[in-house]
């Protein structure tokens, strides 16, 4: 059975599971999400946060279940967008690929290279709807700057813009990989953000991320390669400034959804409305609710 949207807009939260644990959520409520495209990581976690309703995907499913490759992005953001999401938070936990990008270190990047291959799963369209979204800025430019500002009062280190590399992982770089990647401009680097910057914009979601740094990848020889103890510790010890400003940026997150990423199919879909297969439509009913009247 599928999701009902709500009318209210709601806030998601993608991130570990640990994170909705954050002072002020009241209402805690789980949802289980059956989704055309399969199940979610886990059931999403729903309550108020500064009177605002918020929705909590743990990307990895709770106890972190599941490798980055396992993830069923389509089935999260539609379970998301189901439940009346429009804005998004992705916190994820990224290697650093520059020397002023330290860990325990915030970004909150501006640009992506998806590097991952897997763009056919990777997309709400098909199956009868052709769209291409556009995408030369991934991120919402105003919910970006929002989660910038709130950020660099609270923590110590946030670096405005950077170029996130997804991978497909689930083993880290070579450190040819890694040299690799700093010669064609990547800042910092993950398994996860790809899939879901690209799945939020089809789904008219404005996504925005915070990305905690948890270690220098390999390519810097004078310290130790990367490994799942070290990257573990550094996120523990970001998780309490990363709730702390979740739980800041939300009440200045706009109540009226009205970027251009809340009309990003405006001008991407191409097959004419009265050629949609009604089987693709209503599996698309909270992503094409508005255009599908």
């Amino acid at each position: 059975m599928h999701a009902v949207m709500l009318d209210e807009p709601a806030i998601g939260i993608v991130g570990g599971s640990g994170l909705y644990q954050i002072d002020g959520f009241e209402g805690i409520v789980e949802r289980a999400i059956q989704t055309p495209y399969g199940d979610p990581s886990d059931k999403i976690i729903t309550g108020r946060i500064a009177g605002r309703r918020v929705c909590f995907m743990p990307r990895h499913g709770v106890g972190h279940r599941l490798l980055p490759h396992e993830i069923n992005h389509r089935a999260n953001i539609w379970a998301l967008r189901s439940l009346g999401v429009r804005w998004l938070i992705s916190v994820s936990a990224v290697g650093s690929l520059r020397e002023e990008i330290a860990p325990c270190h915030i970004v909150v990047p501006d640009q992506l290279i998806d590097r991952t291959a897997t763009a056919g799963k990777h997309t709400f369209f098909g199956n009868g709807i052709v769209a291409h979204v556009g995408f030369a800025d991934p991120y919402c430019k105003e919910l970006r700057e929002i989660l910038f500002q709130t950020a660099r009062r609270i923590a110590p280190t946030v670096h405005d813009g950077g170029t996130y590399l997804c991978m497909n992982g689930p083993a880290f770089s070579t450190r040819a990989e890694a040299a690799l990647h700093r010669q064609i401009g990547a800042d910092i680097i993950g398994m996860t953000n790809g899939p879901e910057a690209r799945l939020c914009r089809e789904a008219e979601i404005a996504a925005t991320t915070m990305a905690l740094v948890t270690d220098y990848d390999c390519w810097k020889e004078d310290e130790a390669a990367v490994e799942v103890h070290t990257v573990i510790e550094n996120l523990h010890a970001n998780s309490a400034m990363a709730k702390q400003i979740i739980q800041s940026v939300i009440p200045n997150i706009p109540e009226t959804p009205d970027s251009a990423c809340h009309r990003a199919l405006d001008t991407a879909i191409f097959t004419p409305r009265e050629l949609w297969p009604e089987k693709t439509a209503t599996d698309l009913s909270p992503i094409l609710g508005r255009l599908n009247r």
